[in-house]
């Protein structure tokens, strides 16, 4: 026979994620904080705001901040053109768009799988929950602390 699904589940916890693609980097974020993916549409840029701040854009009523993943993280820059989405990302009462050049989708990542953030690594290991391995180097996907992450573009922005 077999095992119940629920009891399998026990056995060995998950957790979904919303997986993507900023440049070269898999990135996944909780799939809780993620409200929807939706097209770039026009981006209104700010003055004097941070480089990882692209502009703002409307959604459903409401006037999102754009944020470049990879210039947060000092890992390159996004290039926006016609393929590349935005992920509603939400924290708490705090909504942000986030800039994706591919959409993975969404993945159950048993928690017995997730590695820890490397050591000695750059700034960006701080806002990391972890790393899942793939079959190669490439495959690897990070899995990022969303709301620490937000946390820290919020102080970011406001101590400029």
């Amino acid at each position: 026979m077999a095992p119940d699904r629920a009891i399998a589940g026990q056995a060995r916890p998950e957790q979904e994620f919303f997986c993507f693609r900023a440049g070269e980097l898999r990135l996944a974020v909780p799939s809780e904080n993620v409200l929807e993916v939706i097209r770039t549409g026009l981006l209104t840029p700010l003055p004097r705001t941070p480089s990882f701040l692209l502009g703002v854009t409307g959604h459903r009523g409401e006037v999102l901040p754009v944020m470049d993943l990879l210039r947060f993280l000092g890992k390159g820059e996004a290039r926006v053109g016609a393929r590349t989405r935005l992920f509603i990302g939400t924290s708490g009462s705090y909504r942000v768009g986030v800039v994706a050049d591919a959409v993975l989708g969404l993945r159950r990542i048993p928690v017995a799988d997730v590695l820890p953030p490397p050591l000695g690594g750059d700034a960006a290991v701080e806002h990391l929950l972890g790393v899942t391995g793939g079959s190669t180097p490439q495959d690897a996907i990070a899995l990022i602390n969303f709301t620490k992450l937000l946390q820290s573009a919020r102080q970011r922005a406001v101590v400029r």
